[in-house]
């Protein structure tokens, strides 16, 4: 993660303002939907990217896969457990 050294304060309805020039660093238009994360005390904020939820972990990551023309979308941890999975059966 990138420091940028921008402190903004929340304002009374928990709302807070990204910088324009962020903003047009990072291609947000206005209304753009992003995704907010929790990790630990972090809160990460991240352009919204519809179908890349991993369907077993729940994981985002630019390291999923979308299988099944693009009907299922898995993590490389979620696709270890599938194939696990599907070995088991498989033996019975």
């Amino acid at each position: 993660m990138k420091a940028t050294g921008v402190t903004r304060k929340v304002d009374e309805l928990g709302r807070i303002v990204i910088p324009k020039e962020l903003r047009n660093t990072l291609g947000i238009k206005e209304k753009s939907p992003l995704e907010i994360f929790v990790e630990g005390e972090d809160i990460i904020l991240q352009k919204y990217q519809p179908g890349g939820v991993c369907a077993l972990t729940g994981e985002v990551s630019t390291h999923n896969i979308a299988l099944a023309n693009g009907k299922i979308t898995l993590s490389p941890e979620g696709a270890e457990l599938l194939l696990k999975e599907v070995e088991q059966y498989l033996v019975k």
